[in-house]
């Protein structure tokens, strides 16, 4: 009896002490948020508490263990479970630490600029940093594992060294594609392209780029769907990006008309109705003929906008604005079908 009852008074004792570590740290950290408002890193570090908490109390189990001589029928087992569980939660925490300094990082550089692009393309970058970061630790404490916790692998490691070059050259077409995608996902994140919140336009889809990854790149198209495309497709076609240089851009609204209809007058009312459109930033407009057919003439307004929103609102707005003035003040302005009986030709002189 005494051999079951002792290690569980040891092990539930040494857990009880690391909730209460825990929850010190955790009371210590919400003091400091509280009066540290100008910065948000310790209410970030909060979101480790689970990880610490893991992982104190999986190294305090294993100094218990050994401080108390306890004694397990798979010692060997109980050993190896606890050394798993450390490496897990460390990595587990130094990728939590990590992401909560990240963010932190963003944010006060996001309150020191005014440049919503250069924001945009710092959070791009630290994305992918981020992600980055996170799979070499989690590949250092897979590997960590592997060779402390199970040193039985270490011989077969030895092993397969002897094939190890024609296993690289597999391995490296295999992965060709990702590793492709992952140099491109980096080349996109710091050759400034593409940044998170641009507007495009991929395979004739207008969308907002919503996610950068390493190896994919997520667009939330306007009706809300989502378009994911690899990243490597952006430095190997072209697209459009309307935010590139600015936010700014000139929307067009084109009309076919007859040829009889009052283009001044037309003029004169979209200027008119412009300077009611809030969404129109006021930097240029116009109103011109740009093309002419036997039965029509096509006239293209231009109105600038901030961003692509407004000037998709303004463009729709435009569009009926004038077609309903020109119904309704200029009705034979309007293209029309000819139905009358095609003149006859003259007949040749004898």
């Amino acid at each position: 009896m005494d051999d079951v009852l002792r290690p569980l008074l040891v092990i539930g004792g040494t857990v009880t002490l690391t909730l209460v570590i825990g929850w010190v740290i955790d009371r210590m950290l919400r003091i400091a948020d509280a009066r540290h408002g100008e910065t948000r890193i310790w209410g970030l570090l909060r979101r480790c508490q689970l990880p610490l908490q893991v992982l104190l109390a999986s190294s305090a189990v294993q100094i218990a263990y050994d401080l108390f001589d306890l004694e397990l029928r798979r010692n060997d087992v109980f050993h190896g479970v606890l050394a798993t569980v450390t490496i897990a939660a460390a990595g587990w925490l130094a990728i939590r630490v990590a992401n909560a300094v990240a963010e932190n990082v963003l944010t006060r550089y996001a309150s020191r600029t005014q440049d919503e692009a250069r924001v945009r393309q710092f959070r791009t970058q630290l994305a992918m940093l981020r992600r980055v970061v996170t799979s070499v630790l989690a590949v250092v404490a897979a590997a960590v594992a592997i060779l402390l916790v199970f040193p039985g692998l270490r011989t077969l490691g030895t092993s397969m060294l002897a094939s190890a070059g024609v296993i690289g050259i597999i391995a490296g077409v295999a992965a060709q594609s990702m590793l492709g995608n992952l140099f491109s996902g980096l080349q996109v994140a710091f050759g400034d392209s593409v940044k998170i919140g641009d507007t495009v336009v991929v395979e004739g889809e207008w969308g907002t780029v919503e996610e950068i990854s390493l190896a994919f790149l997520t667009v939330r198209i306007w009706d809300d769907r989502r378009l994911t495309m690899p990243v490597s497709y952006f430095n190997s076609r072209p697209y459009e990006n309307w935010s590139r240089g600015g936010h700014e851009i000139t929307g067009t609204v084109f009309l076919h008309l007859d040829h009889t209809a009052p283009v001044a007058a037309l003029r004169k009312h979209l200027q008119e109705f412009l300077l009611g459109r809030k969404d129109w930033d006021g930097r240029a407009w116009s109103l011109v003929i740009t093309d002419t057919t036997p039965t029509t003439i096509e006239v293209r307004a231009a109105m600038s906008a901030r961003n692509a929103d407004d000037v998709w609102t303004l463009r729709c707005a435009v569009r009926e604005e004038l077609i309903t003035w020109l119904r309704d003040q200029h009705p034979y302005a309007l293209p029309r079908v000819a139905t009358s009986p095609a003149a006859v030709a003259p007949a040749p002189e004898a």
